[in-house]
This record gives structure tokens, C-alpha cells and sequence, in this order.
């Protein structure tokens, strides 16, 4: 198990994490989850990035989804930090690729997390009414802002991490979408940034 923990959470929820991370050590060789240069920076890259973006957003919610959850970034990590913070009460990974949801449901049945998995194209599910929408490293904002219109209720929040170049990102949104926007700097590299996102529509 790894010796990497989390500051100011229990030793429940850092012994949660330290099992996740050892199964996607374990089955990332066969499904590559994440990419094999970071998984000596797992714990940094993968899990204290993902938990950045769970303390950006109010806690009075109930339903938190992840957007192509791939190896469960942010989603599972989320879903960890919610045990202990009882909330989200639900939390929904929504990932197309069959293998990667059997690692998803695996790591939810061995850590005894609160979350579903969802086996299916995002544009293809019933609008999820969440009230917290995110996504890693999935599209450009505009695609984005798209799931969000459809996925996410009217007064939800959107937290997307994005790259150095997200300014282009928003600019190029702009010209199709109506929303406010917040960022904040990534924790764990420089230039990268969590966009924090409300009122999408439509221009």
C-alpha cells in the first residue's frame, strides 16, 4: 500500500484511496487507464488533482457526474471524499468503454464507495440532472458546455480542469454559449487551471 495520504482526511478515507491506487497500478497494463509515465506521479498527477476539484464546489448537493470517467478521475476520487463528507448522496460515472467500467465497478465494490457506473455514450443516456457536472481531460469547452446544457440542472455547477491554453478554450465558447466562469490554478502544475462554470445556455 502506498504511503501517500491526503491532508485533513480520516485514515479511512486515505486507506480508500491507497486501495483504489494500488488496483489501477494492477490494471492499468492491460486497459491503459492512465498514461504509463504518470504512474510514478499516481498519487500527485491522478488523486491530489482530482481532489482539488471537489473543493472547489459548495458542498450542499446531491448528485455529482463525471463525464467519461475513463480510470475514475475526478469521479472515484469524489466519490471517496463524499463517504467522509457525506455529500454528494450520489455520485455517477458515466464512461462508454466496457473494460474501464469493470475497473470502475471493481474499485467501488472494494473501497464501498456510494456510486454507479453508467455503460454508455454521454449523448446517448437520459439528462442526468446533476447538480455538480465534471469532465478531465475529455473535449474542448464548447463540447462541454454542450453535455452540460443537457446533463446538468439550471442552477448546477461545471468543473472542468483545463490546460495552459484555456483562455482559447473559453474565447472559442463564446461564440456559441452563454455561461460565468471562475478559474483557479491548478495546485499540482503550472499553467493548467479548474474552470468553474454556471447559467449555460445557448447564445
Amino acid at each position: 500500500m502506498t504511503t501517500e495520504c491526503l491532508p485533513n482526511v480520516s485514515r479511512e478515507t486515505n486507506d480508500r484511496l491507497a486501495r483504489y491506487a494500488d488496483l489501477l497500478r494492477k490494471w492499468n497494463p492491460s486497459i491503459n487507464l492512465v498514461s504509463k509515465s504518470s504512474i510514478p506521479t499516481l498519487w500527485t498527477r491522478h488523486i491530489v488533482d482530482s481532489a482539488q476539484v471537489f473543493d472547489l464546489v459548495d458542498r450542499r448537493f446531491i448528485h455529482w457526474a463525471d463525464l467519461g470517467a475513463g480510470g475514475g478521475f475526478p469521479g472515484l476520487v469524489i466519490a471517496i471524499l463524499a463517504m467522509e463528507r457525506d455529500t454528494p448522496y450520489r455520485v455517477t460515472l458515466v464512461e462508454s468503454d466496457a473494460r474501464k467500467c469493470t475497473f470502475l465497478r471493481t474499485v467501488i465494490r472494494e473501497t464501498g464507495v456510494r456510486a454507479d457506473v453508467l455503460n454508455d455514450r454521454i449523448e446517448n443516456i437520459p439528462p442526468l440532472g446533476a447538480d455538480v457536472l465534471s469532465a478531465r481531460a475529455l473535449a474542448d469547452l464548447p463540447t462541454l458546455l454542450a453535455f452540460a446544457e443537457r446533463h446538468m440542472t439550471p442552477e448546477g455547477v461545471a468543473v472542468f480542469p483545463k490546460g495552459a491554453r484555456w483562455q482559447k478554450e473559453v474565447e472559442a465558447a463564446q461564440s456559441k454559449w452563454r455561461f460565468d466562469f471562475r478559474f483557479a490554478k491548478s495546485e499540482t502544475e503550472a499553467g493548467p487551471v479548474i474552470l468553474r462554470i454556471t447559467g449555460v445556455s445557448r447564445v
